[in-house]
């Protein structure tokens, strides 16, 4: 699983205790961390900082006013509290706007992996510079996808409904056309890369899943399924990227 040098503590614990119950050894990788991609049999690359929009062609922008597009009911304030206590206590996002040199590595291991063929998970950020890899692009606001009536959650807990759509991958692994996720992004992915298709949707449009076609596993998802694991729905996209890396990893002691 891949990550940021400073931060990321506990995406790291939450996601390898996903990899450990479904039998996988998770080796964590920063930039400045050693390790031999001829031992990798797949690959997470986890959530965080926002990927430089110049890897897509675009310029930074501006982030967007949520407040404008947001209900604050009672229960949004307790959950906007607690994400905040979330990230300040345990640095899940670095401090920084971007992190070039994680996006030199993700991108690079992104590569890798196409290229041997090895199962990809992509966690929100993760699922973005899949895309990105593939020549695709992203939205770097999506307030305006948002009214009063598709409210603009971000929570870590499961309050966002998204559609799976059937005759994909990632319909095919979950068994279920409708997702109860978390949201933790203020991007999302725009045009699609190279035989990309989109696999999931929330109902204002906004791109909650891809898969590359062809490919046994690539698989991003705009959610974070580290963060529920009493679901035994989102554990089966570890069960299933853990599956394939088995059926094509060499045997090992």
């Amino acid at each position: 699983m891949t990550g940021p040098d400073r931060g990321g503590q506990i995406a790291w614990l939450m996601t390898a205790l996903a990899l450990r119950r479904c039998g996988a050894r998770p080796q964590r990788i920063t930039p400045r961390r050693r390790f031999d991609r001829a031992q990798l049999d797949g690959l997470v690359i986890g959530g965080g900082t926002d990927v430089d929009p110049f890897h897509y062609g675009q310029e930074s922008e501006p982030p967007d006013d949520a407040d404008a597009v947001r209900q604050r009911s009672a229960l949004d304030w307790l959950v906007g509290l607690v994400l905040a206590a979330f990230r300040i206590l345990f640095a899940t996002h670095s401090l920084q706007d971007y992190d070039p040199e994680r996006d030199r590595l993700e991108k690079s291991l992104i590569e890798h992996a196409l290229r041997e063929r090895l199962p990809v998970l992509g966690i929100c950020r993760g699922a973005q510079l899949m895309n990105v890899v593939l020549g695709g692009s992203l939205h770097q606001k999506i307030g305006h996808f948002y009214t009063e009536e598709t409210r603009y959650v971000r929570s870590i807990l499961p309050r966002k409904t998204v559609a799976i759509l059937p005759g994909t991958h990632l319909y095919e692994i979950l068994g279920t056309a409708t997702g109860f996720v978390n949201a933790l992004h203020k991007q999302s992915i725009d045009q699609l890369g190279e035989d990309v298709v989109v696999s999931a949707r929330e109902p204002n449009g906004v791109v909650q899943a891809i898969e590359q076609s062809g490919h046994r596993f690539f698989v991003g998802v705009q959610w974070h399924p580290e963060y529920m694991p009493q679901s035994a729905i989102q554990k089966k996209l570890f069960q299933g990227l853990v599956a394939v890396a088995t059926a094509r990893a060499p045997s090992r002691d």
